[in-house]
């Protein structure tokens, strides 16, 4: 019903779903039989009428949907960020807490390689950029100033930062033209290289992100359904997950050997060399996507049997010396869940990607 709603009244989806086409994709998933067709027409009809909103609480009708930067009577504290930019999807609100711990920290120099889905990024904005780097719950905040836990973040803070939830950070190994560089793909398939000062300080940011991402990102929704047989990726929660680490352990390694499955599955019957060039297309997308998660997950397991929360909690790992946590940190059963602002989510991560596939890999430049 959600997926459906979406289609009928989301922006560019191009042709709608008809009402057979919503009963054709429904057969046989009410435990192996077929829902009432007056029931799934009466449905249709109803949210093609009038659409699904998104439940927002009263606090939140009050407020712009920009609201949330302005701090406090005092001066001195800002208030709670609710949200930042237009609600679209609540299960994709990057979650902000303000108390959450502080892993690591320094100066790290980025370029943007390609932005949402694996497009790359246009020339003219890939320039390098210095920042002070701060990885705080499970949100890479790039500011232009030192951290200071009292001040304010700024809107420009929160439009540079990155969520590293289902994220896998890796040394930059086909970009040749500066030292110590690292390429950090994020959930929504975004690619962002940056410079760290050594090799030290590079493998640092990389076991830190990872181990940030493996211990606290949540299990992922089931792939969707939709009325086009084209491959389409399945949201990844920005929630923080609410598992233990045993359990957060055993539900990567489920992942893990479902993912490995397909991937064997999907390679033994390659597209015939007669079929249309989009169908190689998709096959090639849905392998690269396979791969990646493969090689995610792999890191996650190991990550979470050396130790997970453990390895975060230590200053090893290339953490900043002296780094001191806040007085809390992302829980795996928070009593209560942090409030959310928009960091860079602005559309759903079921779009179609373009990554780099053999066939259009780009080399970095």
């Amino acid at each position: 019903m959600m997926l459906l709603n979406t289609d009928l009244h989301g922006h560019n989806i191009g042709k709608k779903m008809t009402c057979q086409e919503f009963i054709a994709n429904l057969q046989g998933v009410d435990e192996g039989g077929d829902f009432s067709k007056d029931l799934l027409k009466a449905l249709y009809n109803s949210i093609k009428n009038e659409k699904l909103e998104w439940a927002v609480d009263d606090e939140e009708k009050k407020k712009s949907p920009s609201e949330g930067t302005d701090e406090k009577a005092n001066g001195t504290h800002p208030k709670t960020i609710s949200r930042i930019g237009s609600t679209t999807n609540p299960f994709l609100d990057i979650p902000h807490d303000p108390n959450a711990a502080v892993y690591k920290s320094g100066f790290l120099a980025r370029k943007i390689h390609a932005d949402m889905d694996g497009k790359k990024t246009p020339r003219g904005k890939r320039g390098w950029k210095t920042f002070y780097a701060v990885l705080k719950g499970t949100v890479l905040y790039l500011q232009k100033d030192e951290y200071k836990p009292e001040k304010a973040l700024s809107e420009e803070d929160l439009k540079n930062a990155v969520s590293v939830h289902h994220a896998l950070a890796s040394r930059a190994t086909d970009y040749e033209k500066k030292p110590n560089v690292l390429k950090l793909k994020t959930a929504d398939w975004r690619v962002l290289l940056f410079q760290a000062q050594s090799p030290e300080e590079m493998q640092g940011w990389i076991n830190k992100i990872n181990c940030v991402a493996a211990v606290f990102s949540a299990p992922p929704f089931p792939a969707a359904i939709g009325s086009q047989k084209k491959f389409s990726r399945p949201l990844l929660p920005a929630t923080t997950t609410k598992l233990s680490q045993e359990e957060q352990l055993k539900s990567h390694e489920s992942k893990l050997r479902q993912i490995t499955t397909e991937l064997a599955e999907h390679r033994s019957y390659p597209p015939d060399k007669k079929v249309k060039a989009k169908e190689v297309d998709e096959y090639k997308l849905k392998d690269h996507y396979l791969e990646f998660e493969k090689t995610r997950y792999e890191m996650y397991v190991r990550l979470l049997k050396e130790g997970g929360l453990e390895l975060l909690s230590s200053s090893g790992g290339g953490g900043a010396a002296g780094l001191k946590k806040s007085h809390s940190s992302p829980s795996l059963n928070p009593d209560a869940s942090p409030v959310t602002a928009k960091v860079k989510r602005n559309v759903s991560e079921r779009k179609d990607h373009r990554p780099e596939t053999p066939s259009i890999k780009q080399k970095v430049t």
